[in-house]
């Protein structure tokens, strides 16, 4: 496994319709470029979601609200969690907790990477 980038809290993330992720991360410590690090059980949340889902002759809104992660570093850990990665994957859901597909990680700092 290659190393990959810490996750910070203004990292830039988005779901698959293009909402924009923001992680806010419990600890507020341990940081990298003066951004506390995120670690798999800080809440993602997600806004501007625009997916809807056909029904009958319409439309439902079903946007994305929160990320589930997963797949977390393996060996670096705050506070005894795992770190998130930029290489990290998760599961966007909607508000009625449906899967909606995964987020992607397009920005975070380039000075900090683990497994």
């Amino acid at each position: 496994m290659m190393p990959s980038m810490l996750v910070h809290q203004n990292a830039v993330a988005a779901c698959a319709h293009g909402g924009q992720a923001k992680i806010t991360p419990k600890n507020k410590k341990v940081t990298v470029g003066q951004q506390p690090v995120a670690v798999v059980s800080d809440l993602t949340s997600v806004s501007a979601c625009s997916f809807q889902v056909p029904v009958g002759a319409g439309t439902k809104p079903q946007p994305c609200v929160t990320v589930q992660w997963a797949m977390p570093a393996t060996r670096v850990k705050v506070n005894g969690e795992p770190v998130l990665l930029s290489t990290s994957k998760g599961l966007c859901k909607s508000g009625e907790q449906i899967p909606q597909g995964p987020p992607s990680i397009s920005v975070t700092q380039q000075r900090v990477s683990g497994k």
